[in-house]
């Protein structure tokens, strides 16, 4: 399993988030390079950074972050935030992204997915955000009637291989991960499943590697100091290549 640290940019700083609440953030780094190189020195070699910006306002404020990251040899990024057109996945993936979640839009314009998916192949991660068990969508500020687990299952008819899962009631509050849901999600043939909300502890990611699904996402807990995040990736290193 692949233990895929996270960088949340807003303002040019490494931020997080409490359940996606923009009241509720903190700031980690004020340089975002120097958190992509504390993950590297742990042993990293994939991050998963959000621009906050662009997920709110639309607007791809922070690509000159995710480019610089992007150089640092031997680490692949997966980038989100705000992907709605092929525009802006285009810009993701032109600033060195090796892949682009999309989110809001995998909901409500599943064309748009599937036609994103065939242009950049294997490289399409839908963002799969539950609350309740429900897709939430546009900042987890609406809740979509599809079940996640329906919309998990449909992913590979579109010709995506790859979902990142994140469980909002748990997401920033280190209460640990539901453990359970990606049990289920993990058992979808052609998904490579990313955990992520409430990742908590080491216990969380045993738990996680023992479902043997692809990876498994750490924010919080690693800058609140609650992972030994060197000793995760050593535990896990090597079930599955990025």
């Amino acid at each position: 399993m692949l233990i895929i640290p996270a960088i949340d940019l807003y303002e040019g700083k490494a931020v997080r988030l409490t359940k996606g609440d923009f009241s509720r953030m903190t700031v980690y780094f004020d340089d975002p390079l120097a958190a992509a190189a504390a993950f590297k020195e742990a042993g990293a070699r994939r991050l998963h950074v959000v621009d906050l910006e662009a997920a709110k306002t639309g607007e791809q404020r922070n690509l000159h972050i995710i480019r610089a990251i992007a150089k640092i040899e031997g680490m692949r990024i997966q980038a989100g935030g705000g992907a709605r057109d092929a525009a802006s996945v285009d810009r993701y993936m032109n600033a060195g992204a090796d892949a682009v979640i999309i989110g809001s839009a995998a909901v409500t314009d599943p064309g748009f997915l599937e036609k994103i998916a065939a242009r950049y192949p294997g490289r399409i991660a839908a963002g799969v955000d539950a609350k309740g068990g429900y897709m939430s969508i546009h900042g987890w500020s609406e809740t979509a009637g599809i079940r996640a687990l329906d919309f998990l299952r449909g992913l590979p008819g579109l010709g995506v291989n790859m979902a990142v899962y994140t469980d909002i009631d748990r997401d920033g509050l280190l209460e640990g991960a539901n453990i359970d849901a990606y049990r289920e999600a993990g058992e979808i043939a052609g998904l490579k499943l990313i955990a992520s909300g409430g990742v908590s502890s080491e216990e969380d990611i045993l738990a996680l590697n023992a479902l043997n699904i692809y990876g498994a996402i750490i924010g919080k807990a690693y800058y609140e100091k609650k992972i030994d995040l060197a000793r995760v990736i050593a535990l896990t290193e090597g079930w599955k290549d990025a």
